[in-house]
Protein backbone atom coordinates (compact mmCIF):
# COMPACT_ATOMS: atom_id res chain seq x y z
CA UNK A 1 0.00 0.00 0.00
CA UNK A 2 1.21 3.29 -0.75
CA UNK A 3 3.02 5.21 2.39
CA UNK A 4 1.06 8.47 2.65
CA UNK A 5 3.91 10.15 3.97
CA UNK A 6 5.63 9.81 0.48
CA UNK A 7 2.21 9.76 -2.06
CA UNK A 8 -0.70 11.85 -1.66
CA UNK A 9 -4.07 10.12 -2.98
CA UNK A 10 -6.46 12.09 -5.05
CA UNK A 11 -10.16 10.80 -5.15
CA UNK A 12 -12.58 8.67 -3.95
CA UNK A 13 -14.08 8.00 -7.92
CA UNK A 14 -17.11 6.24 -8.37
CA UNK A 15 -16.86 2.80 -10.42
CA UNK A 16 -18.35 4.60 -13.51
CA UNK A 17 -15.80 7.68 -13.19
CA UNK A 18 -13.00 5.65 -13.02
CA UNK A 19 -13.74 2.99 -15.69
CA UNK A 20 -14.24 5.92 -17.85
CA UNK A 21 -10.63 7.36 -17.10
CA UNK A 22 -9.26 3.58 -18.03
CA UNK A 23 -10.56 3.00 -21.15
CA UNK A 24 -12.63 0.12 -19.35
CA UNK A 25 -16.25 -0.64 -19.27
CA UNK A 26 -18.55 -1.92 -16.48
CA UNK A 27 -19.74 -5.03 -16.40
CA UNK A 28 -23.40 -6.06 -17.28
CA UNK A 29 -25.89 -5.20 -14.54
CA UNK A 30 -23.11 -2.76 -12.95
CA UNK A 31 -24.36 0.77 -12.02
CA UNK A 32 -21.18 2.29 -11.45
CA UNK A 33 -22.04 4.11 -8.63
CA UNK A 34 -19.76 2.04 -6.22
CA UNK A 35 -17.18 4.56 -4.56
CA UNK A 36 -13.46 3.43 -5.33
CA UNK A 37 -11.21 5.05 -2.86
CA UNK A 38 -7.86 3.15 -3.41
CA UNK A 39 -5.54 0.27 -5.99
CA UNK A 40 -4.22 -2.80 -4.43
CA UNK A 41 -3.24 -6.03 -5.05
CA UNK A 42 -5.48 -9.28 -5.40
CA UNK A 43 -4.35 -10.83 -2.28
CA UNK A 44 -4.69 -7.18 -0.16
CA UNK A 45 -7.19 -5.54 -1.64
CA UNK A 46 -10.03 -4.85 0.21
CA UNK A 47 -13.69 -2.54 0.64
CA UNK A 48 -13.56 0.43 -1.25
CA UNK A 49 -10.05 -0.97 -3.35
CA UNK A 50 -9.65 -1.78 -6.70
CA UNK A 51 -7.59 -4.47 -8.10
CA UNK A 52 -6.85 -5.88 -11.38
CA UNK A 53 -6.26 -10.09 -13.11
CA UNK A 54 -3.84 -9.87 -16.22
CA UNK A 55 -1.92 -12.99 -15.83
CA UNK A 56 -4.12 -16.25 -15.68
CA UNK A 57 -1.37 -17.54 -12.90
CA UNK A 58 -3.09 -15.43 -10.50
CA UNK A 59 -6.40 -16.46 -11.28
CA UNK A 60 -6.75 -18.46 -7.98
CA UNK A 61 -5.84 -15.05 -6.27
CA UNK A 62 -8.80 -13.51 -8.26
CA UNK A 63 -11.52 -15.93 -6.89
CA UNK A 64 -10.34 -15.57 -3.24
CA UNK A 65 -10.07 -11.59 -3.90
CA UNK A 66 -12.24 -9.26 -0.99
CA UNK A 67 -11.69 -6.12 -3.45
CA UNK A 68 -14.63 -4.27 -3.74
CA UNK A 69 -13.83 -3.84 -7.60
CA UNK A 70 -11.56 -5.61 -10.19
CA UNK A 71 -10.38 -4.40 -13.93
CA UNK A 72 -10.40 -8.08 -15.98
CA UNK A 73 -10.50 -9.34 -19.19
CA UNK A 74 -13.91 -9.84 -20.39
CA UNK A 75 -12.81 -13.55 -20.65
CA UNK A 76 -12.16 -14.01 -17.17
CA UNK A 77 -15.57 -12.37 -16.08
CA UNK A 78 -17.35 -15.78 -15.48
CA UNK A 79 -14.87 -16.88 -13.04
CA UNK A 80 -15.73 -13.54 -10.46
CA UNK A 81 -16.23 -14.13 -7.36
CA UNK A 82 -19.61 -13.33 -5.86
CA UNK A 83 -19.70 -9.33 -4.52
CA UNK A 84 -16.76 -8.28 -6.54
CA UNK A 85 -17.73 -5.19 -9.32
CA UNK A 86 -16.07 -5.41 -12.53
CA UNK A 87 -14.69 -2.76 -14.75
CA UNK A 88 -13.66 -5.12 -18.15
CA UNK A 89 -10.49 -4.40 -20.67
CA UNK A 90 -8.81 -5.97 -23.08
CA UNK A 91 -5.84 -4.25 -21.79
CA UNK A 92 -6.19 -4.81 -17.99
CA UNK A 93 -2.76 -3.72 -16.67
CA UNK A 94 -2.97 -0.72 -19.34
CA UNK A 95 -6.07 -0.09 -17.69
CA UNK A 96 -4.51 -0.45 -14.07
CA UNK A 97 -1.77 1.57 -14.75
CA UNK A 98 -4.19 4.55 -15.61
CA UNK A 99 -6.43 3.64 -12.42
CA UNK A 100 -3.07 4.14 -10.36
CA UNK A 101 -2.23 7.71 -11.97
CA UNK A 102 -5.20 8.42 -10.97
CA UNK A 103 -5.04 8.06 -7.91
CA UNK A 104 -1.74 9.09 -7.45
CA UNK A 105 -1.49 11.78 -10.37
CA UNK A 106 2.10 13.16 -8.60
CA UNK A 107 3.92 10.11 -8.76
CA UNK A 108 4.45 10.24 -12.33
CA UNK A 109 5.87 13.71 -12.45
CA UNK A 110 8.74 13.16 -10.09
CA UNK A 111 8.35 15.97 -7.60
CA UNK A 112 10.87 18.12 -6.11
CA UNK A 113 12.86 15.98 -3.44
CA UNK A 114 13.76 18.72 -1.11
CA UNK A 115 10.27 20.63 -0.26
CA UNK A 116 10.37 24.06 -2.31
CA UNK A 117 8.78 23.43 -4.93
CA UNK A 118 8.67 26.57 -7.55
CA UNK A 119 12.03 28.09 -6.31
CA UNK A 120 15.62 28.42 -6.60
CA UNK A 121 17.13 27.39 -3.14
CA UNK A 122 19.74 29.24 -0.93
CA UNK A 123 22.48 26.42 -2.07
CA UNK A 124 21.81 26.20 -5.82
CA UNK A 125 24.29 27.82 -8.05
CA UNK A 126 22.31 29.61 -11.13
CA UNK A 127 24.33 31.51 -13.63
CA UNK A 128 23.40 35.22 -14.27
CA UNK A 129 23.29 34.04 -18.38
CA UNK A 130 21.04 31.26 -17.53
CA UNK A 131 17.10 31.01 -18.27
CA UNK A 132 14.82 29.73 -15.96
CA UNK A 133 11.08 29.59 -17.19
CA UNK A 134 8.10 29.84 -14.46
CA UNK A 135 7.89 27.39 -11.65
CA UNK A 136 11.05 25.81 -11.69
CA UNK A 137 12.81 24.10 -9.14
CA UNK A 138 16.55 24.00 -8.39
CA UNK A 139 17.57 22.56 -5.39
CA UNK A 140 20.76 23.00 -2.93
CA UNK A 141 23.56 21.54 -4.72
CA UNK A 142 22.58 21.75 -8.08
CA UNK A 143 24.44 23.81 -11.18
CA UNK A 144 22.65 25.79 -13.56
CA UNK A 145 25.33 26.99 -16.11
CA UNK A 146 25.92 29.83 -18.28
CA UNK A 147 24.10 30.27 -21.37
CA UNK A 148 21.51 27.26 -19.70
CA UNK A 149 17.51 27.64 -20.78
CA UNK A 150 15.29 25.40 -18.99
CA UNK A 151 11.59 25.65 -19.14
CA UNK A 152 8.63 25.97 -17.39
CA UNK A 153 7.41 23.99 -14.42
CA UNK A 154 10.90 21.43 -14.36
CA UNK A 155 12.63 20.48 -11.30
CA UNK A 156 16.28 20.29 -11.09
CA UNK A 157 17.24 17.96 -7.73
CA UNK A 158 20.40 18.47 -5.55
CA UNK A 159 23.63 18.43 -7.15
CA UNK A 160 22.72 17.77 -10.63
CA UNK A 161 24.74 19.88 -13.07
CA UNK A 162 23.44 21.37 -16.06
CA UNK A 163 26.34 22.68 -18.22
CA UNK A 164 26.58 25.27 -20.38
CA UNK A 165 24.29 26.09 -23.11
CA UNK A 166 22.18 23.12 -22.78
CA UNK A 167 18.44 23.70 -23.08
CA UNK A 168 15.94 21.44 -21.48
CA UNK A 169 12.12 21.37 -22.08
CA UNK A 170 9.00 21.59 -20.15
CA UNK A 171 7.73 20.02 -17.36
CA UNK A 172 10.91 18.13 -16.75
CA UNK A 173 12.64 16.14 -14.04
CA UNK A 174 16.17 15.97 -13.63
CA UNK A 175 17.60 13.80 -11.11
CA UNK A 176 20.07 14.27 -7.80
CA UNK A 177 23.75 14.05 -9.24
CA UNK A 178 22.73 13.93 -13.01
CA UNK A 179 25.45 15.17 -15.42
CA UNK A 180 23.82 16.58 -18.74
CA UNK A 181 26.28 18.58 -21.31
CA UNK A 182 26.17 19.08 -25.36
CA UNK A 183 22.52 17.98 -25.05
CA UNK A 184 19.13 19.29 -26.17
CA UNK A 185 16.00 17.83 -23.93
CA UNK A 186 12.53 17.61 -24.97
CA UNK A 187 9.05 18.45 -22.85
CA UNK A 188 8.11 16.37 -20.34
CA UNK A 189 11.34 13.61 -19.85
CA UNK A 190 11.63 11.96 -16.10
CA UNK A 191 15.75 11.19 -16.01
CA UNK A 192 16.47 9.75 -12.95
CA UNK A 193 19.64 10.06 -10.40
CA UNK A 194 23.23 10.15 -11.45
CA UNK A 195 22.23 9.60 -14.87
CA UNK A 196 24.78 10.90 -17.04
CA UNK A 197 24.69 12.61 -20.74
CA UNK A 198 26.46 13.74 -23.31
CA UNK A 199 30.23 12.93 -22.14
CA UNK A 200 32.42 12.24 -24.54
CA UNK A 201 31.45 8.97 -26.95
CA UNK A 202 34.61 6.10 -26.40
CA UNK A 203 36.61 6.98 -29.53
CA UNK A 204 40.24 6.52 -30.48
CA UNK A 205 42.30 6.25 -33.79
CA UNK A 206 44.43 3.02 -32.52
CA UNK A 207 47.64 2.30 -33.15
CA UNK A 208 51.55 3.35 -32.18
CA UNK A 209 52.95 5.72 -29.86
CA UNK A 210 49.78 5.95 -28.73
CA UNK A 211 46.05 5.74 -28.83
CA UNK A 212 44.13 9.45 -30.56
CA UNK A 213 41.12 10.91 -28.84
CA UNK A 214 38.79 11.33 -31.87
CA UNK A 215 37.19 14.90 -30.99
CA UNK A 216 32.83 13.65 -30.06
CA UNK A 217 31.57 16.68 -32.07
CA UNK A 218 27.65 15.69 -31.63
CA UNK A 219 25.20 16.35 -29.89
CA UNK A 220 22.28 14.11 -27.57
CA UNK A 221 18.61 14.91 -28.48
CA UNK A 222 16.44 13.32 -26.07
CA UNK A 223 12.58 13.54 -27.53
CA UNK A 224 9.52 14.55 -25.76
CA UNK A 225 7.74 11.96 -22.83
CA UNK A 226 11.26 9.66 -22.37
CA UNK A 227 12.18 8.31 -19.17
CA UNK A 228 16.04 7.57 -18.52
CA UNK A 229 16.26 4.78 -15.26
CA UNK A 230 19.23 5.45 -13.03
CA UNK A 231 22.81 5.24 -13.01
CA UNK A 232 22.38 5.25 -17.36
CA UNK A 233 25.11 6.71 -19.98
CA UNK A 234 23.90 8.50 -23.24
CA UNK A 235 27.30 9.28 -24.77
CA UNK A 236 27.05 12.72 -27.69
CA UNK A 237 27.94 11.89 -31.25
CA UNK A 238 30.74 12.07 -32.24
CA UNK A 239 29.66 14.01 -35.60
CA UNK A 240 26.57 13.27 -36.00
CA UNK A 241 23.84 13.27 -33.42
CA UNK A 242 23.27 10.61 -30.11
CA UNK A 243 18.89 10.46 -30.18
CA UNK A 244 16.72 9.00 -28.65
CA UNK A 245 12.99 9.45 -30.01
CA UNK A 246 10.09 10.13 -28.52
CA UNK A 247 8.72 8.58 -25.58
CA UNK A 248 11.31 5.61 -25.20
CA UNK A 249 11.35 4.53 -21.96
CA UNK A 250 14.94 3.36 -20.82
CA UNK A 251 15.69 1.34 -17.48
CA UNK A 252 18.27 1.60 -14.75
CA UNK A 253 22.34 0.70 -15.70
CA UNK A 254 22.01 1.00 -19.51
CA UNK A 255 24.97 2.56 -22.08
CA UNK A 256 23.80 3.97 -25.20
CA UNK A 257 27.12 4.81 -27.16
CA UNK A 258 27.73 7.80 -29.54
CA UNK A 259 25.75 7.78 -32.27
CA UNK A 260 23.26 5.69 -31.58
CA UNK A 261 19.73 6.71 -33.13
CA UNK A 262 16.78 5.33 -31.52
CA UNK A 263 13.28 5.95 -32.30
CA UNK A 264 10.13 6.37 -30.83
CA UNK A 265 8.32 4.13 -27.92
CA UNK A 266 11.65 1.66 -27.47
CA UNK A 267 11.72 -0.27 -24.56
CA UNK A 268 15.67 -1.02 -23.40
CA UNK A 269 15.35 -3.23 -19.96
CA UNK A 270 18.50 -2.62 -17.67
CA UNK A 271 21.78 -3.45 -18.45
CA UNK A 272 21.69 -3.07 -21.81
CA UNK A 273 24.58 -2.14 -23.89
CA UNK A 274 24.01 -0.39 -27.16
CA UNK A 275 27.29 0.45 -29.30
CA UNK A 276 28.32 3.51 -31.39
CA UNK A 277 26.29 4.27 -34.85
CA UNK A 278 23.68 1.55 -34.48
CA UNK A 279 20.24 2.31 -34.94
CA UNK A 280 17.22 1.27 -33.76
CA UNK A 281 13.59 1.76 -35.58
CA UNK A 282 10.18 2.57 -33.63
CA UNK A 283 8.69 0.22 -30.74
CA UNK A 284 11.66 -2.17 -30.82
CA UNK A 285 12.58 -3.88 -27.06
CA UNK A 286 15.45 -5.03 -25.58
CA UNK A 287 15.33 -7.84 -23.00
CA UNK A 288 17.75 -7.01 -20.01
CA UNK A 289 21.40 -7.25 -20.54
CA UNK A 290 21.22 -7.63 -24.58
CA UNK A 291 24.14 -6.19 -26.07
CA UNK A 292 24.42 -4.59 -29.40
CA UNK A 293 27.25 -4.19 -31.79
CA UNK A 294 28.33 -1.12 -33.56
CA UNK A 295 26.73 -0.07 -36.76
CA UNK A 296 24.25 -2.74 -36.42
CA UNK A 297 20.17 -1.84 -37.75
CA UNK A 298 17.04 -3.29 -35.98
CA UNK A 299 13.62 -2.61 -37.50
CA UNK A 300 10.55 -1.71 -35.98
CA UNK A 301 8.97 -3.22 -33.52
CA UNK A 302 11.56 -6.02 -32.99
CA UNK A 303 12.02 -7.91 -29.78
CA UNK A 304 15.34 -9.28 -28.61
CA UNK A 305 15.06 -11.79 -25.66
CA UNK A 306 17.22 -11.12 -22.27
CA UNK A 307 21.18 -11.95 -22.05
CA UNK A 308 21.42 -11.87 -25.98
CA UNK A 309 23.87 -10.87 -28.16
CA UNK A 310 23.15 -9.13 -31.71
CA UNK A 311 26.09 -8.94 -34.35
CA UNK A 312 23.74 -8.56 -37.54
CA UNK A 313 21.07 -6.19 -38.66
CA UNK A 314 17.29 -7.78 -37.72
CA UNK A 315 14.53 -7.04 -40.27
CA UNK A 316 11.08 -5.20 -38.82
CA UNK A 317 8.77 -7.31 -36.60
CA UNK A 318 10.80 -9.84 -35.85
CA UNK A 319 12.03 -11.93 -32.67
CA UNK A 320 15.47 -12.67 -31.57
CA UNK A 321 17.56 -14.39 -29.04
CA UNK A 322 21.02 -16.09 -28.04
CA UNK A 323 24.54 -15.34 -28.47
CA UNK A 324 25.30 -14.74 -31.19
CA UNK A 325 21.38 -13.71 -31.63
CA UNK A 326 19.20 -15.37 -34.42
CA UNK A 327 15.53 -15.53 -34.67
CA UNK A 328 13.78 -17.18 -31.78
CA UNK A 329 12.11 -20.28 -33.54
CA UNK A 330 15.30 -21.32 -34.73
CA UNK A 331 17.27 -20.30 -31.55
CA UNK A 332 14.66 -22.32 -29.30
CA UNK A 333 15.28 -25.87 -31.99
CA UNK A 334 19.16 -25.10 -31.35
CA UNK A 335 18.28 -25.21 -27.06
CA UNK A 336 16.34 -28.26 -27.40
CA UNK A 337 18.56 -30.38 -30.07
CA UNK A 338 21.13 -29.11 -27.39
CA UNK A 339 19.23 -30.60 -24.74
CA UNK A 340 18.33 -33.63 -26.64
CA UNK A 341 22.23 -34.30 -26.96
CA UNK A 342 23.14 -33.45 -23.36
CA UNK A 343 20.49 -36.44 -21.99
CA UNK A 344 21.92 -38.89 -24.95
CA UNK A 345 25.30 -38.54 -23.97
CA UNK A 346 24.33 -39.03 -20.04
CA UNK A 347 22.32 -42.59 -20.27
CA UNK A 348 25.00 -43.72 -22.92
CA UNK A 349 27.98 -42.14 -19.75
CA UNK A 350 25.21 -44.15 -17.44
CA UNK A 351 25.68 -47.88 -18.94
CA UNK A 352 29.47 -47.64 -19.90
Amino acid sequence: MADPRFFKRAGPFSLAELASRIEGELAEGETGELKVADVAPLDRAGTGEISFLDNPKYLPAFKETTAAACIIHPRFKEQAPDGVALVLSHQPYRSYALAAQAFYPESVRAEDTYGDAGQVAAGAHVHPTARLGENVTVEPGAVVSAGVEIGSGCVIASNAVIARNVTVGRNCYIGSSVTISHAHIGDRVLIHPGVQIGQDGFGFAMGLPTHEKIPQLGRVIIQDDVEIGANSTIDRGAGPDTIIGAGTKIDNLVQIGHNVTMGQGCIIVAQCGLSGSSSLGDYVAFGARAGLAGHIKIGDGVQVAARSSIIHDIPAGERWGGTPAKPVREWQRELAAIKRLGKAGFKKTSTE
